[in-house]
C-alpha cells in the first residue's frame, strides 16, 4: 500500500500517525539486532518504516535485506531510501525492481550527500544529478506504481543561497511526482510551522511529515545540531547534565513528548522518528505523548504477521510450527507460486526450500550462544536454560527468534512444570472458547469477530519418555499427537492425510477464518529444521567437549512431538497427561526434603541408635 494512501487515510480518520527510520547496519549481528528492533517496534503500530540507503550509497544490498523482511516477515509498510550519489541508472533501475519483487511500493528519493572522500557533490557516470531528476525517472520507468516521498529542509538545505531558492527545489520536487514530504531533523517547532505555511504560500500541497529525533546522547546532538536554531531551554536543559548518559536520554524523551505535542497541536498529520536503530526513548515518547498506550499493540489480521509480498496477499493459512521463526518459514516457501487460500492444500501441494540451499542458522555467533544460553554439560543444564526462556530471562532459544508469546505467557506456570520435567517446548497456545476478536492478548481479525483456538504443545523428548506418553494418551479421546526423530521414525494417532485447524475466527459476514494449521507433511519439512538447529547449537562448542557432545547426542535420538487438545473448551486438559509426572516430581522433591529433615534431626539431636531413627522417618516415603 502506498503511504501516501495511509495518510490520508489518517487524517480522515482524525488520527495522528507516527512513522521509524532506521539505518542498515555494517555488520551481520548489527543486522540481527536490528531485525529483532524493528519486529519489536512493529508492535507499537507505526504507520510506516523507513530503512536508510547508507552513507555515500555504500550498502544498497543490506538496504534491500531491511527493505524486504520488513514487508515479506514483519508486514509493516516500508518506504526504501534512493539516492544519486555513485548510482548510475542502471542501479537505480535494479533497485527499484528488487523492491517491487518483495512487495515495496514507496521510495524516498533523495539526491545523497558527496560520495566517500569527497567535500562536493558531483554525479556519477550515468546518474542523476538532482532528487528531482530521480522523481522523474521513477515516475517515467515505473509510472504510478510508487508512492515517493522527498526531503525537505526547514532550514534550507546547506547548499542553497536562501530559503525561497530552497523552497522553489523543493516545490520542484513535489511538481515532479513527489505525493509526501518528510523533514530533516529541527528542533524549533513555531520555525517548522512557519516554514509549512511557506511552502502552502508557493503551492505546496501535499503532506508534510515533521522529522524529530530523540536525543540519545550529548556528543550527538552537539554533530547533529549544527547550522540548526535550537531553543535556549533545550540548551540550558542540556548542558549541566551533558556528562550523565541516563539524564541526557532521559531529558531527551522530555524534549521529544514536548516537540511531539506541540508538532500535533499545530496541524502535523504525524510524526516521523529517527530512532538511530534504538528503541526505548522513541517509545516512552510515543507513551508520553498519548499516541500509544503502555499495552498497545497493533491489530492483527490474522494470528501471524501478514506478509505485503505481492503475491502472498491472499495467503490465509500457515502451519503453527513456524511461529517463532517467520522468516525461516518466509524463506523457505519463498519460491511457491500460489500460497493456501480459505484451506490448506493436499499432498501435491510445494514442496518446502530445501535446507541445504536455504540453510539453517541460529540467532548469534558462537561466543554469543555461549553467552546466552551458557555451556550445558546435562539434561538438567538444558531443563535450567529452557526454564529461563519461559521467565523471559534469556529471551531467545535456538528455535525462537523472540521472547514468550504474550499468549503462552498465560500458561507459563505450565511452562515451566513441564521443561522442569525434561519435556523442552519450542512452540505452545493455550486454549481459547470465544474470545473477541479485539482482545488485547488473543485478537485477530476485523472488528465484531470471535477467536477460538485448541491447546496445542510442541516440544523434544527423549524416546523413554515418549513410550510413556503414548500410552497415557489413549486414554484422552480428544489428543491427536505426531512425533518424529530426526531419522524419520514417525509415531501419530492420526490419519495423517488432513490437516488439523488449530485456529480459526467468527467474524461478520465472512465465512470461518481457519488460519493455523497442524499438518503432517509441513511437520516433517519442519522437523528437518528442528533438528539442524540442535546440531548448529553443539557446533558452538570445541569438539569432544561435554556441551556439544550432548547437543548431539539429543538431535540423534530425541523426538519432536505435537500435541493437540481437540477439545477447545478444556483450559487445563492438555495438560492433564502431565500429571503423572508432576505428581512423581512432587514425590521425589518431598522425599528429598524429608531426607534432609532426617540429617538436621541427626546432627542436631543424636540417639543411641541414629540409624534406626533415621529409617523410621524416612519409612513414610517408602510406602
Amino acid at each position: 500500500m502506498k503511504i501516501i494512501d495511509k495518510i490520508n487515510r489518517s487524517q480522515e480518520e482524525g488520527r495522528p500517525f507516527f512513522s521509524f527510520e532506521y539505518f542498515s547496519p555494517r555488520t551481520s549481528q548489527g543486522m540481527v539486532n536490528l531485525h529483532d528492533r524493528i519486529e519489536r517496534m512493529c508492535y507499537l503500530g507505526p504507520e510506516f518504516i523507513d530503512i536508510t540507503w547508507g552513507a555515500g550509497g555504500s550498502r544498497p544490498a543490506a538496504t534491500l535485506e531491511v527493505v524486504s523482511n520488513a514487508q515479506k516477515v514483519y508486514g509493516v509498510e516500508t518506504c526504501m531510501h534512493l539516492i544519486c550519489t555513485n548510482n548510475p541508472t542502471e542501479k537505480i533501475d535494479k533497485a527499484l525492481s528488487e523492491a517491487r519483487a518483495c512487495g515495496n511500493q514507496n521510495i524516498l528519493a533523495l539526491r545523497g550527500d558527496p560520495p566517500h572522500g569527497q567535500s562536493e557533490w558531483t554525479a556519477c557516470e550515468g546518474g542523476l544529478n538532482y532528487a528531482s531528476d530521480l522523481v522523474r525517472y521513477i515516475r517515467k520507468t515505473h509510472g504510478d506504481h510508487f508512492g515517493i516521498g522527498v526531503a525537505g529542509y526547514p532550514e534550507k538545505h546547506p547548499e542553497s543561497a536562501t530559503m525561497e531558492e530552497d523552497l522553489q527545489f523543493l516545490k520542484e520536487k513535489v511538481d515532479a511526482g513527489a505525493d509526501f514530504i518528510v523533514t530533516q531533523l529541527f528542533f524549533d517547532v513555531p520555525l517548522f510551522l512557519n516554514w509549512v505555511k511557506a511552502c502552502r504560500a508557493i503551492g505546496i500541497t501535499c503532506p508534510i511529515i515533521p522529522g524529530v529525533m530523540p536525543i540519545q546522547a550529548y556528543a550527538s546532538f552537539k554533530k547533529n545540531i549544527v547550522g540548526l536554531s535550537v531553543p535556549q531551554w533545550i540548551l540550558d536543559g542540556i548542558e549541566p547534565i551533558k556528562n550523565d548518559d541516563q539524564a541526557i536520554r532521559a531529558f531527551g524523551v522530555e524534549v521529544g513528548i514536548k516537540m511531539t505535542l506541540e508538532l500535533i497541536e499545530g496541524g502535523a498529520c504525524g510524526i516521523h522518528y529517527y530512532t538511530f536503530n534504538l528503541e526505548r526513548s522513541t517509545r516512552l515518547i510515543l507513551e508520553g505523548a498519548g499516541l500509544i498506550n503502555k499495552t498497545d499493540y497493533i491489530k492483527k489480521n490474522m494470528p501471524w504477521r501478514s506478509s505485503f509480498d505481492e503475491k502472498r496477499k491472499e495467503e490465509s493459512v500457515r502451519p503453527i510450527f513456524w511461529s517463532n521463526r517467520a522468516k525461516s518459514y518466509i524463506s523457505r516457501t519463498d519460491n511457491w507460486d500460489e500460497f493456501p487460500n480459505g484451506r490448506w492444500g493436499d499432498s501435491r501441494s510445494p514442496a518446502f526450500g530445501d535446507l541445504d540451499r536455504y540453510g539453517v542458522y541460529l540467532k548469534y555467533t558462537a561466543d554469543e550462544a555461549i553467552q546466552n544460553w551458557g555451556s550445558p554439560n546435562n539434561l538438567e543444564d538444558i531443563c535450567k536454560l529452557f526454564v529461563k526462556y519461559c521467565h523471559g530471562e534469556t529471551l531467545t532459544l535456538p528455535w525462537s527468534d523472540q521472547a514468550l508469546a504474550l499468549e503462552s505467557g498465560t500458561i507459563r506456570d505450565r511452562l515451566v512444570e513441564l521443561n522442569s520435567l525434561g519435556y523442552l517446548t519450542i512452540n505452545s497456545q493455550p486454549a481459547v472458547n470465544g474470545a473477541k476478536s479485539d482482545d488485547k492478548i488473543f485478537g485477530w481479525g476485523p472488528k465484531g469477530g470471535y477467536v477460538y483456538q485448541k491447546a496445542y504443545l510442541e516440544f523434544f523428548v527423549s524416546p523413554e519418555t515418549l513410550e510413556k506418553l503414548k500410552h497415557r494418551i489413549t486414554k484422552f479421546s480428544s489428543i491427536t499427537y505426531n512425533a518424529i526423530n530426526k531419522a524419520g521414525d514417525l509415531h501419530t494417532n492420526t490419519n495423517g492425510c488432513k490437516p488439523n485447524a488449530v485456529t480459526w475466527g467468527v467474524f461478520p459476514g465472512r465465512e470461518v477464518v481457519q488460519p493455523t494449521i497442524v499438518e503432517l507433511s509441513s511437520f516433517e519439512a519442519w522437523k528437518d529444521e528442528a533438528f539442524a538447529l540442535w546440531e548448529q547449537w553443539s557446533k558452538c562448542y570445541p569438539q569432544q567437549s561435554k556441551p556439544r557432545e550432548l547437543l548431539s547426542e539429543m538431535a540423534q535420538q530425541w523426538y519432536l512431538v505435537n500435541i493437540v487438545n481437540n477439545d477447545y473448551h478444556e483450559a487445563e486438559g492438555i495438560f492433564e497427561l502431565f500429571r503423572e509426572d508432576a505428581m512423581a516430581a512432587q514425590a521425589v522433591q518431598e522425599a528429598v526434603e524429608k531426607l534432609d529433615q532426617v540429617s538436621i534431626y541427626a546432627a542436631s539431636s543424636p540417639s543411641s541408635n541414629p540409624q534406626i531413627d533415621s529409617v523410621s522417618l524416612v519409612e513414610p516415603i517408602k510406602a
